[in-house]
């Protein structure tokens, strides 16, 4: 496929570096992963989110991808993000694989990019398959769904199962759990967002506060504390309880 943009030069390459990986299956995506900073300046593919980050939805090689292009950091972040930590980009493709190898539903990660401006962090990117789920939790309050109860019971399980590896998100919140009904009557969970995570041992008090961005009935916070206490072996009225506790405390705006 013919790249539209040209190389760059010497010069380029050398003040403001660009540092990448593309999964090995979408190698053929790699000279289009390179050329992500000229796409968006450009004004390539279609918004699908605009606000502090961008979400645009792109096609390549056959392949709908949605490209999540991360605002510029403060200063001493970019400097943290340029010679010391990960990126938000390359730590939400390195998280995305993490959860698809313990089973846990993420639209399938395909690349992520940097770019340097010398030793400071300028722009990154993530690009992912795009999801097939079209729903998002939030929308279990705009309308009914037969699927409901499965949805919340699967989304108990999907978290002791993250927390069981000693993954718990962050931002675990209303928009970014993505699920689809599926024929034989079980849902498909997706989890987006990854960029921001809790690593460590995760007991039953961190566990259950996990839920607390998550806006629930009486009902569906009982259907996800039963399937979690299960997964982890808790006592599921104690799990009921913690979780409506704190999710009644602070109306999930208190992080780890």
């Amino acid at each position: 496929m013919t790249n539209p943009y040209p190389p760059r030069t010497i010069l380029q390459r050398l003040t403001k570096p660009r540092f990448y990986d593309v999964a090995p299956r979408f190698a053929e995506v790699e000279p289009f992963v390179r050329s992500l900073p000229e796409r968006f300046d450009a004004g390539e593919g279609e918004v699908i989110y605009q606000g502090r980050n961008t979400l645009r939805r792109m096609e390549y090689a056959g392949y709908q991808l949605v490209v999540k292009s991360f605002t510029r950091p403060y200063i001493i972040n970019r400097l943290v993000y340029g010679i010391v930590r990960g990126s938000k980009a390359k730590r939400s493709f390195l998280y995305a694989k993490a959860f698809q190898l313990m089973g846990v539903g993420t639209p399938t990660p395909v690349a992520w990019l940097d770019q340097r401006n010398g030793l400071l962090l300028d722009k990154s990117y993530y690009v992912s398959l795009l999801s097939d789920c079209p729903y998002r939790y939030e929308v279990l309050f705009e309308q009914p769904f037969a699927c409901m109860e499965e949805v919340l019971r699967a989304i108990g399980r999907q978290t002791a199962l993250l927390h069981e590896h000693g993954y718990a998100h962050k931002d675990y919140g209303r928009g970014n759990i993505l699920f689809k009904s599926l024929p034989d009557g079980k849902v498909k969970l997706e989890v987006v967002d990854l960029n921001r995570m809790h690593l460590g041992k995760i007991g039953l008090k961190e566990g259950c506060k996990n839920f607390c961005r998550l806006p629930a009935t009486e009902q569906m916070h009982r259907w996800m504390a039963e399937e979690y206490a299960k997964a982890r072996g808790y006592d599921a009225e104690t799990c009921y309880e913690l979780i409506a506790a704190y999710r009644h405390a602070d109306k999930g705006e208190e992080e780890y």
